[in-house]
């Protein structure tokens, strides 16, 4: 199970190779339970996902990746370090290096982000917190 997660999130289920892609037009290639990653661009300097969130990503950090996310649909509440905020469409939000986050879903509809990391992201970098 955790193969098939770490394979979910560093989203190697798709690449696209466009220079140009409408993010509204984009849906979830397959089912998913809670969590769906697709690669969508990148190189060695930056990482480019869709993010679709149906429940909640728990709470972790990126030891070395800023990571910037910017909510094309639905609703949540966004945990940052020690902050809680409201996140909905057109929403942006700047998460540094080694900064704690999380997000609840609030909406019935999955929430969906475009997240770019840099450097580029290859997964080996996350760290969970334990509770």
């Amino acid at each position: 199970m955790k193969f098939f997660t770490l394979l979910l999130v560093i989203g190697v289920f798709s690449f696209y190779s466009n220079s140009q892609l409408n993010l509204n037009e984009l849906s979830p290639s397959e089912e998913f339970k809670n969590i769906l990653v697709q690669k969508i661009g990148g190189d060695t300097l930056s990482t480019q996902f869709v993010i679709w969130v149906k429940d909640t990503v728990r709470t972790h950090c990126h030891e070395k990746h800023t990571e910037s996310l910017y909510v094309l649909s639905g609703q949540g509440v966004f945990y940052l370090n020690k902050e809680r905020f409201e996140i909905g469409a057109g929403d942006f939000v700047t998460i540094k290096k080694k900064s704690w986050h999380a997000v609840k879903v609030t909406s019935e509809e999955p929430l969906k982000v475009l997240s770019v990391q840099a450097p580029e992201f290859l997964g080996n970098d996350r760290k969970y917190k334990h509770l």
